[in-house]
């Protein structure tokens, strides 16, 4: 479980350690605010694309080999977008962070997959989310710290060291957790196994709906230096203090999560969770759009929608990868795959108005309804009688 955490996040760490470093960068390589922060949204879009090909990938070479080569070419690009001197390469070098990161992301799901039952798998999965998030919870309140003491390129050697740290461990501690495959699988193409997957309406419901529901939250990261800074004339130091803030409330769903693993079923807990979530959406954009809002109120509000995200997100992943385990990498790999490129759409959208505020609460909002949308296709056409049923 440790190893799986520490794989996992040097992945996520990336993602949320530099968005207090956005503006330092900007100045140091004279760049726009639209241009670094291209950085982000394109981090998630090699989240996104490296996910698809490592899961089947792994399916068909193992976890194992297929995990070491992400944590080595993470290192490696973490190095490049340290000594970087233009954005151009630094944003390159993100994407190829991204490849690699991507690795620990879906392969930590997908070895839970394979040594567990679904309703072990998703009190695991919780478990290991919940464990997760802590180092996300603290990363922008680190790099923020790491910015004004050191400057933004020190952050980048911690993530050096992290998969420096991963490989070795991966290499020493880690079996091979892939179950032999049988004589048709083993011959099966890379788009057989996606197209037994792409014809599920419930798997699609999983990918679209928990990519809504978790991911959307990224466009309220991407807004947040703007928002908390220029609208409500918050330092570097407290933006990064409320981004952690939102992680502890995605930690406190993922622990509720995990109590209702053994009782609950899945679609219930899917849209329970996202129920919480939209009422807390269309709270924020009323709050932005109209007014009064205040940093606490933005942060209350934020924070519930992010409790809602937490309980959704293991079931979710729990039933996409539970449909078809015998393609459990490929499912994880596709369902990671969506919800980056869903975080991808919802940074990108944010930059399409001129209040990024009321654009990311407008993400948040069509988001959730779409999520909810999706999870009653889920109930529907795979319904649950519980959750070891899923």
């Amino acid at each position: 479980m440790w190893l799986l955490v520490l794989v996992t996040l040097s992945g996520t760490l990336a993602m949320h350690m530099f968005v207090p470093a956005l503006g330092e960068a900007a100045r140091d390589l004279a760049t726009s605010p639209a241009a670094i922060q291209s950085t982000i949204t394109l981090y998630i879009v090699g989240l996104a694309l490296g996910q698809l090909v490592y899961g089947p990938v792994s399916d068909h070479i193992g976890r194992r080999p297929t995990l070491l080569f992400g944590l080595g070419l993470f290192a490696l690009a973490g190095l490049v977008c340290m000594l970087a001197q233009s954005v151009g390469l630094l944003v390159a070098a993100r994407f190829m962070q991204a490849l690699g990161g991507c690795a620990g992301l879906l392969l930590a799901r997908a070895i839970v997959r394979d040594t567990a039952s679904p309703q072990d798998t998703m009190r695991r999965l919780a478990t290991m989310q919940l464990i997760t998030m802590v180092g996300p919870g603290l990363a922008p309140l680190i790099g923020g710290l790491v910015v004004t003491a050191l400057g933004w390129r020190w952050i980048f050697a911690i993530f050096v060291l992290l998969g420096v740290a991963g490989f070795v461990a991966t290499w020493r501690m880690l079996p091979e957790t892939r179950a032999p495959r049988q004589s048709g699988a083993a011959s099966r193409s890379v788009m057989a196994d996606y197209g037994i997957l792409l014809r599920s309406p419930a798997f699609l419901g999983c990918v679209i709906g928990g990519g809504c529901a978790t991911a959307s939250f990224y466009a309220f990261v991407a807004a947040a230096p703007f928002l908390l800074g220029e609208r409500f004339g918050q330092p570097v130091t407290m933006v990064g203090a409320c981004l952690a803030l939102l992680i502890v409330g995605v930690s406190i769903g993922n622990f509720a999560s995990a109590r209702l693993a053994a009782r609950g079923r899945l679609t219930r807990i899917m849209l329970a969770g996202n129920t919480l979530s939209t009422a807390c959406a269309a709270a924020l954009m009323l709050q932005l759009a109209h007014g009064p809002a205040s940093v606490t109120s933005v942060m209350a509000t934020m924070f519930l929608y992010c409790v809602g995200a937490g309980i959704c997100s293991p079931a979710v992943i729990t039933k996409a990868m539970s449909i078809q385990p015998s393609v459990a990498g490929s499912a994880s790999g596709i369902y990671g795959s969506g919800q980056m490129a869903i975080g991808a759409i919802s940074t990108a959208a944010v930059g399409l108005g001129h209040d990024h505020g009321v654009m990311a609460a407008a993400v948040l909002l069509a988001a959730s309804i779409v999520a909810q949308l999706s999870f009653r296709i889920v109930r529907r056409t795979a319904p649950d009688v519980g959750l070891g049923a899923a």
